[in-house]
């Protein structure tokens, strides 16, 4: 069943859905009824505040008088144009896309302070702790809700996911959902984007969660102290009754803490914490933990797992569950879609392995993980590539890392959206040494390098396929095409099984 995404049929005054709203200026009157609160002029509809955001892209302020030809009354920007409608309010203010989570917050009645609402931020694991969370509270028989990368969820009503983060207006949107149908939670995945763009603005978190920080979003954040802070930022907004849970392996898991009005906690596999845990077995049917003193087993495999599944565990308790009903659900969890997948073919004696590790830390921590495991009796093919119109300084490391840590290397397109898939593969390149080179092909065509890499593979070998995980499609110059790694891995292996 599909989630419909559209507003909630409502009518507010504008005035009051202005509660807390910082104003500069107002030009007409207040109490008119707003039934539509919109950022895109083009889905103005009758009685709509359309909010003018500057945008890195495009600015809303040069759309404001579509915006009112489609039945728009109210604006809210930054700045008023030169001239002014009659029977149309202006509204400014410093900075819309803060006051926008405040005006969606208002409209929609503060979904976010009738559920409890945990958000999941770090560079790797917020989509596997959201998901797990989901799937653990469910299990309690809660009814919950999930806003991750793949999906939204609202019980079990779904409708596939655009962003990370969503917007304001339609986390808003969703979140009041969630309370009509009696959600008691939802467990949100908190982008660095979503945090310097205002799109957690206005939201009330019982709980934020910091899962760890690598190399990663440079082209949008611009230095690695810049993203530090985006992640930092919104710890800083957590409330003084909120919980702020932070991995201590991580060297800037205390970072996180500094400034928090919210109560600290920590968990960790190393260092001392709050919540701890250990891996006592390690294999590709699972792991077996002791987690606070419990032998767990989990379905799920690797070391980062363990972190994944000591935070949840840590989040549930903090959240007020029973120690022994935790650890009994959390035994019988899955892993997230296209999160160390494992594809086995009745017939073939190789092994493949779909992953989402798209940075060079998560590509490692998946490498890492398979060499743990392996007898290297076998050999581990890796194939992976790097996303178009995203930080460039990765790409030669994940080649490099890629290297590292298998026998053999296909570097091949992932999404290359507007840039050319050789162009970002000869980048790649610069991290392959002379030394490894022998080992590294270079295959454009990601069903080809999937093909090969299954033909180059002898009985017992792994398959590594890296980058993509969930996602259904290939991005090539603004087209999005139907792609499943795991299908097509699937499919590969089964053409060459009696070989």
């Amino acid at each position: 069943m599909r989630l419909r995404m559209k507003q909630l049929k409502k009518v507010k005054q504008l005035r009051d859905i202005l509660y807390t709203v910082q104003l500069r200026e107002v030009n007409g009157m207040t109490d008119i009824p707003i039934k539509h609160i919109c950022f895109d002029s083009r889905k103005v509809q009758l009685d709509t505040l359309f909010i003018a955001l500057p945008g890195t892209q495009v600015d809303g302020h040069k759309f404001i008088d579509n915006a009112i030809q489609r039945g728009a009354t109210a604006i809210l920007c930054e700045h008023f144009p030169e001239e002014l409608q009659l029977g149309i309010t202006y509204l400014g203010v410093e900075n819309a896309a803060h006051e926008m989570g405040k005006i969606a917050a208002n409209f929609y009645d503060h979904p976010s302070k009738k559920l409890r609402l945990v958000g999941v931020t770090g560079t790797n694991g917020k989509t596997t702790i959201a998901t797990l969370l989901y799937r653990l509270f469910r299990s309690l028989q809660y009814n919950v809700g999930l806003l991750s990368t793949i999906r939204y969820l609202i019980n079990d009503e779904e409708t596939i996911a655009t962003h990370t983060t969503p917007d304001v207006l339609t986390l808003n949107a969703l979140l009041a959902k969630m309370v009509d149908q009696a959600c008691e939670y939802c467990f949100m995945e908190v982008s660095s984007h979503a945090v310097v763009q205002e799109r957690i603005s206005g939201l009330h978190f019982t709980g934020g969660l910091f899962t760890n920080i690598t190399h990663d979003h440079l082209d949008y954040h611009g230095t690695f102290d810049a993203y530090i802070r985006a992640k930092k930022g919104f710890f800083d907004r957590l409330p003084t009754k909120a919980f702020a849970l932070t991995n201590a392996d991580d060297k800037r898991g205390e970072v996180m803490l500094q400034n928090t009005k919210a109560q600290k906690q920590k968990y960790a596999l190393k260092a001392m914490a709050d919540f701890r845990a250990k891996v006592l077995e390690n294999n590709f049917e699972g792991l077996v933990m002791q987690l606070d003193g419990a032998e767990v087993h989990s379905f799920l495999v690797g070391e980062f797992n363990a972190y994944n599944l000591l935070a949840v565990y840590s989040t549930a308790i903090l959240l007020g569950e029973e120690k022994m009903e935790v650890l009994t659900a959390i035994s019988q969890l899955a892993a997230a879609d296209g999160r160390f997948d494992c594809v086995k073919i009745i017939g073939s004696q190789t092994t493949g392995i779909v992953d989402y590790a798209h940075t060079p830390d998560a590509l490692v921590n998946v490498l890492k993980t398979i060499n743990a495991i392996r007898t290297r009796n076998e050999q581990l093919i890796t194939i992976v590539g790097c996303g178009g119109d995203r930080d460039r300084t990765k790409r030669p490391v994940m080649a490099k890392v890629a290297c590292e840590y298998s026998d053999k290397v296909i570097l091949t397109s992932d999404n290359p959206r507007s840039e050319e898939p050789e162009a970002i593969i000869e980048e790649m390149k610069k991290g392959v040494e002379p030394h490894v080179a022998p080992k590294v092909l270079a295959i454009t065509n990601r069903l080809e390098a999937i093909k090969t890499a299954c033909m180059l593979a002898n009985d017992g070998d792994i398959i590594l396929l890296a980058g993509k995980g969930h996602e259904q499609y290939q991005e090539i110059k603004g087209v999005k095409y139907p792609f499943d790694d795991k299908t097509e891995l699937r499919n590969a292996l089964e053409v060459n099984r009696n070989k």
